[in-house]
């Protein structure tokens, strides 16, 4: 198989989709790579490792997405990828469907075959490929948020850890899965008096077992919500339906109880977002203001620690990727449930329920596209 890896092209986005680590696995493996020229530069890889890994460098995307026939990428692509993705190519990459009415019309005109990262499960109900990017925007949630806080961004001029003297800022993170236990972790590592909220008693012993010296837990009830933001100094949203919007927690009128100048930092933002204000914004222009109250809601947190971020996707994705190349998408989708879970989209048809049912589109299951 010819795997084709192009240059993300999204605002800001440093990653790259396979490092030359990879890109050797995959030609070990006996499949030919296509490296488009400098797609690794942020995230520190020259073409000439590429080439020493045994990848060949195209001249640009055009040549990727003609001569390829996977497409192996980090963000979902942009309006002009999705015009040169064609029937029966398979595309392999983060797509967050569910608030992307635009991106899902383009992939299913396109009658191509496309894999979401993070739809694809492992044998413990989690997301594999997703995590290793929670952790990272988990991590970075609490440092993003501090630079939020300071005056001369708009915040209240709080220092998140306090000093002798003066008390720590309030933190409360909405969700305490793997991005929210990593805000949290971060947050109270930064010397924050830290609050996690979550909807699941398990999820919760767990971290109260864990992590009870470093932070609080909260049953996520309406009221412990609204009791919490309206003392916080930053609220981190890390709230999670895999494959499906995300639902908003926090609505415009909760920021009239809010501290002037507090931040939200919205971790949900590629899924649509958790706070009724979201909108996506990106590295260049992080934050903006709504009623008083700073919100940063960048979509590829991770691109801004881009070679941290590539290497920890790459690992994960590494194993998928090859079974893909190496059995072709329905032989590897058919005998592996957890890949086939990551199955969006085939030749024209939506294939993942929680998709169809955010943007009103009939799905088939993913069992049945794989006769089709």
């Amino acid at each position: 198989m010819k795997i084709g890896c192009p240059k993300e092209i999204k605002p800001q986005e440093f990653r790259v989709g396979m490092t030359p680590s990879t890109a050797g696995e995959a030609v070990r493996h006996g499949h030919a790579v296509l490296i488009e020229t400098g797609a690794g530069l942020g995230a520190g890889f020259e073409d000439a490792d590429y080439v020493a890994q045994g990848a060949n460098i195209a001249t640009g995307a055009a040549q990727i997405f003609a001569e390829a026939d996977m497409i192996v990428k980090v963000k979902e692509p942009q309006a002009v990828e999705r015009a040169m993705l064609r029937e029966g190519q398979v595309l392999f990459t983060y797509l967050h469907l569910a608030p992307d009415p635009d991106q899902t019309r383009d992939l299913l005109a396109s009658g191509a075959t496309c894999i979401a990262y993070e739809t694809v499960t492992d044998a413990g109900g989690g997301l594999p490929l997703l995590a290793p990017m929670s952790e990272v925007a988990g991590r970075l949630a609490p440092q993003v948020g501090a630079w939020t806080l300071q005056k001369a961004n708009g915040g209240r001029g709080v220092l998140l850890g306090g000093v002798p003297g003066v008390g720590p800022a309030e933190v409360v993170v909405i969700g305490g899965g793997v991005v929210g236990t990593n805000a949290a972790r971060v947050a109270a590592g930064m010397g924050a008096n830290v609050t996690v909220l979550d909807r699941s008693l398990t999820r919760l012993r767990y971290l109260d077992d864990v992590f009870s010296r470093d932070f609080r837990n909260r049953f996520a009830s309406a009221a412990a919500t609204a009791e919490l933001i309206a003392t916080a100094d930053m609220v981190i949203g890390a709230v999670l339906i895999p494959g499906a919007a995300a639902p908003k927690i926090v609505s415009r009128a909760d920021l009239s109880t809010m501290k002037r100048g507090a931040a939200v930092v919205d971790v949900a933002i590629d899924q649509g977002g958790c706070f009724e204000t979201s909108k996506a914004t990106t590295h260049e222009n992080p934050i903006y203001e709504v009623d008083g109250i700073m919100h940063y809601c960048v979509a590829n947190m991770p691109g801004a620690v881009a070679r941290t971020s590539t290497i920890a996707l790459t690992n994960a994705t590494m194993p998928f990727l090859l079974a893909l190349a190496d059995k072709g998408w329905r032989v590897a989708c058919s005998e592996d449930p957890h890949l086939r879970a990551g199955l969006n989209v085939h030749a024209g048809t939506l294939t993942y329920a929680a998709v169809g049912r955010a943007l009103g589109l009939e799905s088939v299951p993913a069992e049945q596209a794989i006769r089709m």
